[in-house]
Formats: structure tokens, sequence, C-alpha cells
């Protein structure tokens, strides 16, 4: 239905479709392209944009053969070419920030302007866009999330029918295209010509002003501060209307899209449901292992509670070291592919662009004779590289109820989260009870982070061994990640039965010697083991005291 609705309207902005790989995002994509109207005979266009591509090739450039011989034309790009029909992106989620941004706004608008070389020019781009994208691969920027218009969750069907239904038609058109074909034209025939008649009848579909208030409600009611999502469901649901042959939108129409419109946009910052790890102890004071301080009165560490964030005074010491950290702390250092040029003058330490300011020269001296003077000099900006990568492994045991440790803990993580750069990538794995757990699986997205840390309860016991292992895990199977460890050390569930906790937890941090990391010592009150100390020294790390931040 989203892709009927995008068909109608492609001024609702694109569509965003997201799920596991192998779930049929690209096959439903490129199965719209066959179905949108032709016009002069000729089938839609449907254009697949590449991750390589530069923002030239997408948006559009001085032809330069056309230069050459004294013409000032304009080459079109990607968008112009999928004028009338479809722009598919796979894996959007990978692509570089500018470039979505420029996609989203011809999509919304129909329009391109190309501004290149001295030359000015704007074209008609009136095209439906769709990215999808695996989330395990990383997600896309809230901001640039929201400039989708519509957003479907799809997953691969578990009903084991419908996955043999699946692979028997896809058996049966590679054996016999041309019967498939067939067997289904004159249904792809109807659906084009509804989509057709919607698409002239959109134009003059009405939405009473009295549903205004209900479209409201209803990104109120799922917490949606972006205004566009309001507009989207305005064009959606006249869209709908125009599909089942009506010139009037009603309630119910509103409803059926509201969901494609509001599932990305709902506030990630919501407290979602957090599993409690179940502890094989029952409730009450343990006893304290041999050589562990007694809890101080009063305090259960198996009661499980979850602690506001407080802010913190300072950042966190940046990491240096081993591996991933000198090589981090140069990634800003490392030009990425150019993706365009800007002017420059001959005083400016940039370096010069040669192609861009050649193209600059022929279009100003069409033809005359080649002249290259200070005006047509121009300097290259490169595409961002990726970021870092920060696991945070966080000791959410009984203990760091005491005195405000967790509230403090979490109120520092949110702190360096909100301090990162636009490419850096933050992992977190909580250990409490007998076991630790991904948290929050490898983001970009500061606000997912937040709900996540702020929701994190606190009580059991200290399977530190537990987390270092599951670290190990992620950070070998992550290239150039830093790893940043908060606990307090009092490590007392061991790997296995019989064996000791701490000696357990040293092994465990043998895997980690190689990985740059930083140890933040959650430890209070008068009676202190140092353990944390003793932890970064057998891994290598850096050294600090939470009481400090």
């Amino acid at each position: 239905m989203a892709l009927s609705l995008l068909a109608v309207a492609p001024s609702v902005g694109g569509l965003l479709i997201r799920g596991d790989r192998g779930a049929a995002k690209s096959t439903a994509a490129r199965g719209l392209a066959a179905l949108l109207p032709q016009e002069g005979g000729h089938s839609a266009p449907f254009v697949n944009l590449p991750l390589g591509a530069t923002e030239d090739r997408v948006v559009g450039t001085l032809d330069l053969d056309a230069a050459l011989r004294g013409e000032a034309r304009l080459k079109h790009g990607l968008m112009v070419q999928a004028h009338g029909g479809l722009l598919y992106i796979d894996e959007v989620n990978l692509l570089p920030d500018h470039l979505v941004d420029v996609l989203l706004d011809a999509a919304a608008l129909g329009v391109v302007r190309v501004e290149r070389d001295g030359l000015s020019a704007a074209a008609r781009a009136d095209f439906a866009l769709i990215g999808s994208m695996n989330p395990e691969e990383g997600s896309l920027r809230p901001q640039f999330m929201d400039r989708f218009g519509l957003c479907v969750d799809v997953q691969a069907p578990t009903d084991p029918r419908q996955r043999a239904e699946i692979v028997r038609r896809r058996m049966r058109f590679e054996t016999d295209s041309q019967g498939f074909t067939e067997q289904w034209q004159a249904e792809e025939l109807r659906l084009r010509e509804r989509l057709q008649a919607a698409r002239l009848l959109f134009p003059s579909v009405h939405l009473p002003d009295a549903l205004l208030s209900q479209i409201a409600g209803l990104s109120a009611a799922a917490q949606v501060r972006s205004l566009r999502a309001d507009l989207v469901m305005h064009r959606a649901a006249r869209a709908f209307a125009a599909l089942e042959g009506r010139s009037e939108v009603s309630k119910a129409d509103i409803e059926r899209v509201a969901p494609l419109v509001l599932l990305h946009r709902r506030d990630p910052r919501l407290p979602p449901p957090f599993p409690s790890p179940t502890s094989q102890h029952p409730p009450g004071n343990p006893e304290p292992e041999a050589g562990q301080p007694p809890p101080p009165p009063d305090f259960n560490p198996q009661a499980e509670e979850i602690f506001a964030p407080t802010s913190n005074a300072a950042p966190l010491p940046v990491l240096v070291g081993k591996g991933a950290a000198s090589s981090g702390s140069s990634l800003g250092e490392q030009p990425g592919r150019v993706i365009r040029s800007v002017p420059t003058s001959p005083q400016s330490n940039a370096p010069l662009h040669l192609p861009d300011t050649l193209k600059a020269a022929l279009g100003r001296n069409l033809g005359g004779e080649f002249k290259l003077t200070s005006d047509d000099l121009r300097s290259a900006i490169h595409e961002p590289v990726g970021g870092r990568r920060v696991l945070f492994v966080v000791d959410a045991s009984g203990s760091m109820g005491v005195a405000g440790r967790m509230g403090a803990l979490k109120g520092t993580l949110l702190g360096v989260l909100n301090d990162k750069a636009r490419r850096d990538r933050a992992a977190l794995i909580v250990f409490r009870g007998t076991g630790a757990a991904l948290a929050l699986p490898w983001t970009t997205d500061a606000a997912e982070a937040e709900a996540v840390i702020a929701a994190v309860p606190t009580g059991g016991r200290t399977p530190l061994a537990h987390a270092l292992e599951l670290a190990a895990e992620l950070v070998n199977a992550e290239s150039s990640a830093e790893l940043v460890i908060f606990t307090d050390g009092r490590a007392n569930v061991p790997l296995t039965a019989g064996s000791d906790a701490w000696t357990d937890a040293l092994h465990a941090a043998q895997a980690l010697k190689n990985v740059s990391a930083l140890v933040v010592d959650t430890e209070t009150g008068r009676i202190r083991l140092g353990r944390a100390a003793q932890l970064a020294e057998v891994l290598g790390a850096r050294y600090s005291v939470l009481e400090t931040l």
C-alpha cells in the first residue's frame, strides 16, 4: 500500500523500507517501476543510485564535451533521469548524508536546481524515491529519517506455506518467464490503471478542515515533534482516498495511513521495556564472598531500581594508545573522496582541485581563447570518512546503586554521546545478575542510545568476566573499535561453577590487551579494593575515577 501511495503522490516525500536481509525489499521496489503510469507510450524509468555515486553524478554538472565545442550545456544527473519514474537506493543508510539531503529535497519539490561551474539551471525531477536498508548495518540519522514521508518495516514470512509459495513462483518464473508474465499480465494492467486513475484524481481530492485535528492528535499522541508528519499524513490520506476512487478524505483514511507516517518518527527516547536478567540467587542480602567487603547497611544489591541520569562535571579523557586509538584520533586528517568543489583564492592553503578548476575556466571561455584566471580556482570538499567506534561496558550490579553512582554513570555516558561526531558509532554492554547482554547494538543515533541508557535497571551481582568475554567478541568483529569500561571491579560471578570470579575476569581481560581502552573506576566508600585499577593494568588501558567526572 505504501508503494501505491507513493506512485499516486510522489509529493509524500519517498518511502523507507527497513527489514532483514533477504526480505524482498529491493524486489518490491523494482516491481513498482513496472506499474507506474506510462507517458508517451514509454515505460517509466527505473534508476538505481549506486552508493559510490558522486554529487555531480546525482545532481548534474557541466557537459565537458559540449564545453570544448563552445556550447554551454548542463549534463543531467540521476535525479533528472528518474523524472516520471522511480529512483531507488539500496542500503540508503550507507549513503553520504549530503546526498540523502539533496535527494529528499528534489523528491519533495519535483525540481532539481543545478549550479555548477558558473552555470545555473533547473529541471523537472518528479520521481518516486525509495530507500531500503537493513537496520543491522547502522541506522539513518533521525533528521534524514524524518525526511522520508513513509516508512515500512518488513520481515521475511515465517509461515511455511507462504515461504513455499514464494519459492514456487520464483522457480516458475525462472523456468518460463514469458508464461509467468502472461499469467499476471491482466492483474498488473488493472493495478496500473488504478494507479493512473488515482494519480489524475489526487489533485482534486479534498480533506475537510475538521479532520486536521485528528491528524494533529495522532502526531501528538506518538510524541512526534516534526510538523512534516502532519503534512505527509495530509497528502497520504488524500492519496489513499484517490486510490479508493473518492474525492473526499474520511477519518478512516487517516487512520489507515497514520502508521506508515508515524512509524519512524516516534520519539525514540521513550523508555523501552528492558529485560531483567534472571538471578539464580534468592532475594535478600547475600553473604559476601571471601575477600569482599560487606555491603553498606540497609542496602539490598539484589533489589532492582532505575536511576535517572545526573549531569557530569567533566568529559571522559580522550582515548589514546594502541591500535584503534592512534588511528581513530587521526581519522579526520585522512580525506575521503571529493564530493564537490568551491571557489578558492591563490592565497588559500587549500589544495587545488584541478579538474573542476579547468571545467570552470572552460565554462567561462566558451567560444573564445582558453585562459585560466584566479576566478576559476576551485578547492575540493572531501567526504568525511567513518568515525570512531566506541563500545561501552557498564556495570549495573546492585553496588552501583550506592551514593548515586548509577545516576552519575548514566550522566557521563550521555554527555559523551551528545558530544560525539556525526559518524561516530557507539554500542553498549550491560552486566548484572548472572550475565552480560548487548543492550544497544552499534548505532549513530544518540537519541536511541539515550533511551536505552536511561532505562537500564540496577541490581543483582557482578558478572564482570562475562561482560569482558562478550566485549572481546564485539570488538574483534568491529575493526578499530575502542573500549570504555565502567566498573568497581568487584566481580562475584564466575564463568564456571567452582572457579574464582576475579581470576576469571583477569583471564578474560587478556583477550582485550590489544584494544585501546579506558577503565573508569566506580568504587566508592572507605574500604576500596582497587580492582578497577588492577583491571586497567592488565588491559594496558588508561585509568580514571568516576568521582572526578
